[in-house]
């Protein structure tokens, strides 16, 4: 990693496959070997700067875990909930299976409206934001690799 790197924070829109779902925001701070990851649903009619308003009226502390790789290939990542709802416990698992992919330390806070997971479509939502979080952080590893090997 570039000795000058300290942290970097985006926010990204990203789409469901669903449209009675709606578009999420992700909020990502690169650190040395930790992804501090933010991810809340947006208006349908939010565009690019619209998801960092989404984010600052978001909710970090609704369901808010924190994880770490594993020592040994194989074994489950250590990990726990920094903060929780007795509505919403989705941050804690996914912060463990992001770690264990990424082999990195995650903080994860899941912002997931309770009115989506009363209708049933919690799931959906909940798949929809890992598979966003996974394309994100495998496009900032991927870029990664490029910049060292330009170096």
């Amino acid at each position: 990693m570039d000795p000058e790197f300290t942290t970097k924070v985006q926010v990204k829109l990203l789409d469901t496959n669903n449209p009675s779902l709606p578009p999420l925001v992700l909020q990502i701070t690169h650190m040395v070997d930790t992804y501090m990851l933010w991810i809340g649903t947006a208006d349908s009619n939010t565009n690019t700067g619209n998801g960092e308003k989404a984010v600052l009226n978001g909710n970090l502390c609704k369901d808010w875990a924190c994880a770490m790789p594993p020592r040994v290939s194989g074994a489950p990542s250590a990990a726990t909930s920094l903060f929780r709802s007795s509505s919403s416990d989705v941050a804690l698992p996914m912060a463990q299976r992001l770690a264990k992919r990424f082999q990195k330390q995650i903080f994860l806070s899941v912002d997931i409206p309770v009115d989506f997971t009363s209708m049933g479509q919690g799931h959906r939502l909940v798949f929809e934001a890992e598979k966003g979080i996974v394309t994100t952080l495998k496009e900032i590893e991927t870029q990664e690799k490029v910049g060292k090997t330009q170096e």
